[in-house]
C-alpha cells in the first residue's frame, strides 16, 4: 500500500476530491491510505502562527521552518518529500511513476509569499512545480500529483491498457479519440476508426501521436527521437 501524507493549512480542501472516482476507490480498495495534517497543529504559540516577515525586506509573509519540520517529524515520513513551489522543477509523469512505485509519499504544500527555504534544504525535499505560473496555495498541485500517481497504481484502473495509452506514457502525446455518433454537425469520425482493420487503425494512431507531438510539444518530440 502506497501512504500519501499531505501537510497543509487547508485540510478541508482534500476530502471531497480523495474520496471520488478513481483516487476515492483506490482507497476502498486499499491501494493507498491518505493522511492529510493541518500545519498550524504544530505551532506553539496561542495564535498559532505559521507565517512571519521575510528576512531583508519585501513584500509578503513567509511559512515559518518548524512547524513543517514537527509535522514530517510527527508523521514519521521518509523520502521522497515534495515541496510544491512555483521555483520547483517540471513535475512528470516520470515523477508520477517514481511515486507510484514507492512506499510512501509526503506532500508540502506552501501558502502566503513562500516557504522559508530551510523547509526544502533540512528536509531533503524535492521542490516541483505544476508549470510556469503561481498559485495560490499548493493544494490544487497537491491534488493533481496525487491523481496523476494513484492511477497508476496496480488495479487503481480498470486495465492497464487505459494507461498504457495515455498521453506521455511512452514520450508522445496521445492520438485523438471518438466515439458514437460516427458523425456529428458535419463532424466526421475518420474512416480508417470505423474500418475494423486493427492494422491500420494501429497505424492511423502512430502517425497522429507523433504528428500532434511534433506540432505542439516539440521538446517531446526531440527527446522522444533522441531515445530512437
Amino acid at each position: 500500500m502506497l501512504t500519501i501524507n499531505v501537510v497543509t493549512l487547508f485540510p478541508e480542501v482534500f476530502p471531497a476530491p480523495l474520496a471520488a472516482s478513481i483516487v476515492g476507490r483506490a482507497a476502498e480498495q486499499g491501494l493507498v491510505r491518505y493522511r492529510v495534517v493541518q500545519l498550524r497543529d504544530y505551532t506553539h504559540d496561542r495564535h498559532k502562527t505559521v507565517d512571519d516577515y521575510p528576512y531583508g525586506g519585501g513584500a509578503g509573509m513567509v511559512l515559518k521552518p518548524e512547524p513543517f519540520f514537527e509535522a514530517v517529524e510527527d508523521l514519521r515520513a521518509g523520502p521522497p518529500i515534495v515541496l510544491l513551489s512555483a521555483r520547483g522543477r517540471p513535475f512528470g509523469h516520470r515523477d508520477a511513476v517514481r511515486f507510484a512505485v514507492g512506499r510512501e509519499l509526503t506532500l508540502l504544500c506552501g501558502h502566503y509569499k513562500d516557504v522559508d527555504q530551510r523547509v526544502a534544504d533540512g528536509l531533503g525535499a524535492e521542490e516541483l512545480s505544476l508549470g510556469d505560473f503561481v498559485l495560490s496555495g499548493g493544494e490544487p498541485a497537491a491534488l493533481c500529483v496525487i491523481d496523476a500517481v494513484v492511477r497508476l497504481l496496480p488495479g487503481a484502473l480498470g486495465d492497464h491498457e487505459s494507461a498504457a495509452t495515455d498521453s506521455h506514457y511512452d514520450g508522445l502525446l496521445a492520438p485523438p479519440s471518438y466515439t458514437r455518433p460516427p458523425s456529428y454537425r458535419g463532424l466526421d469520425v475518420p474512416a480508417v476508426l470505423l474500418s475494423g482493420d486493427h492494422a491500420q487503425i494501429a497505424a492511423w494512431r502512430a502517425a497522429a501521436a507523433e504528428r500532434l507531438t511534433r506540432e505542439r510539444r516539440p521538446d517531446l518530440w526531440a527527446r522522444f527521437q533522441e531515445r530512437g
